[in-house]
């Protein structure tokens, strides 16, 4: 029995949001620093001999090699199919994981975690998404890749838990170890199903090309660009600029949350992880499905504000002698919401803005924004906390920086909206000369 290609459509989106469950490792993070911060405290033979200023860096190196590894595992993807492009992300994320459970030093877990796991993640997530829009049509590009990068966001859902007992049980080398082969064996086998259509394919749905539509298209955007054509849009740098901060924001509070729930909840505090975990995921598919229907950047306005007006009613939360729990996972799952929907919305817009062809590429570019933000801000958050004793000053600036992303997006969906009437308004008038030219002649003749 012949599969469909709906059906086959289906099952890459299913392997591709498979594999990003397991590489959405990097947002346990909070879980393992924690285990770190607790052995540098206890001190004694093979215990973590780190700076806790330093406790956060191979979580910043990490979003920092990710993110710009990205662009090589694109162009490895859009050459050489995302199948291959999977598996040598998901060996390297295995190798990462196993160097980490040989060794407490620094360096090593710089190199394990930050380049490593930051490179296999690069890869892994590259090959994930472009081929799964590949099968479908541009009415449901922004559902298809919320439902692939929601994966992502979920995954501490079921690491978090893990990743908790395999230290309560075996510790913290023991658990990199058992997570080393889990990668190695998930992503290896969800591989094997990533595949793009045949040439010439056309999704169900989709306008064929050449055809005209009904309604005027606002604005002819360019198709199929390269990624040196990419770099010289102005498009290209707004949307870097807003994807910083947006990205930088959201990790801050996700490399951290696991510390700040600890003071309240105790062990328990990786379930503040796992809750916001469903807030990132739910926040990618709903973010996917509401641009379809209103706009990418209207759209990612709004989550913008949203998350901007979050960070300020975090500050009393997170400064209060007796911080509750509740509003701790409700302020976190939030944010991981709003976060989440960044993963969606700019894969989309890549694909909206400049085509298919060399899709890997260009939103590799584009997401050396997602790695400068959770680095620059990472990094920042940590010695603001290192000097202040809370992350107040961190919530706060992270606020001010939101606030001015979600402007200057609403500046160029109002500019973009000007330049659309005008387009329409000039190709109305084209419409009418063409019309008058036709029927003049007629007109003459029944005269």
């Amino acid at each position: 029995m012949a599969i469909s290609p709906q059906s086959r459509g289906w099952s890459v989106v299913l392997a591709g949001t498979g594999i990003n469950l397991a590489l959405g490792v990097l947002y346990a993070w909070s879980v393992f620093k924690g285990a770190i911060a607790e052995s540098i405290k206890q001190g004694g033979e093979g215990a973590f001999q780190w700076d806790l200023a330093s406790i956060n860096d191979p979580y910043a190196v990490c979003c920092l090699v990710f993110a710009f590894s990205m662009t090589l595992g694109g162009k490895c993807q859009d050459r050489l199919g995302p199948k291959f492009t999977a598996m040598i992300g998901g060996f390297l994320v295995a190798a990462g994981f196993l160097l980490l459970s040989l060794t407490t030093s620094y360096w090593m877990w710089v190199l394990g975690f930050g380049v490593l796991v930051g490179m296999g993640l690069g890869f892994g997530y590259s090959s994930a998404t472009p081929p799964a829009l590949k099968w479908f049509p541009p009415a449901k590009t922004g559902l298809i890749a919320g439902i692939v990068v929601s994966g992502f966001g979920l995954a501490p859902v079921y690491i978090a838990p893990l990743a908790t007992y395999l230290m309560k049980n075996g510790g913290l080398q023991w658990t990199m170890l058992c997570l080393s082969v889990m990668f190695a064996l998930v992503v290896g086998l969800f591989s094997l199903l990533l595949r793009n259509p045949p040439a010439g394919y056309q999704p169900v749905g989709a306008v064929p090309a050449g055809a005209q539509t009904a309604k005027v298209v606002p604005i002819a955007k360019p198709k199929d660009l390269t990624p040196s054509q990419v770099m010289k849009t102005g498009a290209f740098y707004v949307l870097w600029v807003v994807f910083f901060i947006g990205a930088g924001a959201g990790l801050m509070v996700i490399g951290s949350i696991a510390g700040m729930a600890k003071q309240s909840m105790g062990e328990l505090a990786f379930l503040a992880v796992v809750i916001m975990a469903v807030g990132n995921a739910g926040g990618r598919i709903v973010a996917g499905l509401l641009s379809d229907r209103i706009g990418r950047t209207l759209t990612l306005s709004l989550m913008l504000m949203f998350q901007a007006i979050l960070m300020f009613v975090a500050i009393p939360v997170v400064t209060a002698e007796h911080t509750s729990a509740a509003l701790i996972v409700i302020i976190a799952t939030l944010i991981g919401f709003n976060y989440g929907t960044n993963l969606a919305l700019f894969p989309a817009i890549t694909k909206d803005y400049w085509g298919l062809k060399n899709f890997g590429i260009n939103y590799g570019l584009l997401m050396t924004a997602w790695g400068m933000g959770g680095f620059v801000l990472g990094r920042a958050s940590e010695m603001m906390k290192a000097t202040t004793g809370d992350f107040a000053l961190s919530f706060g600036v992270a606020g001010i920086l939101l606030s001015v992303g979600a402007v200057i997006m609403m500046l160029r969906d109002l500019f973009q909206g000007m330049v659309t009437a005008k387009v329409n308004e000039e190709l109305a008038r084209r419409d009418a000369e063409t019309t008058q030219a036709t029927l003049q002649p007629a007109l003459e003749q029944a005269a």
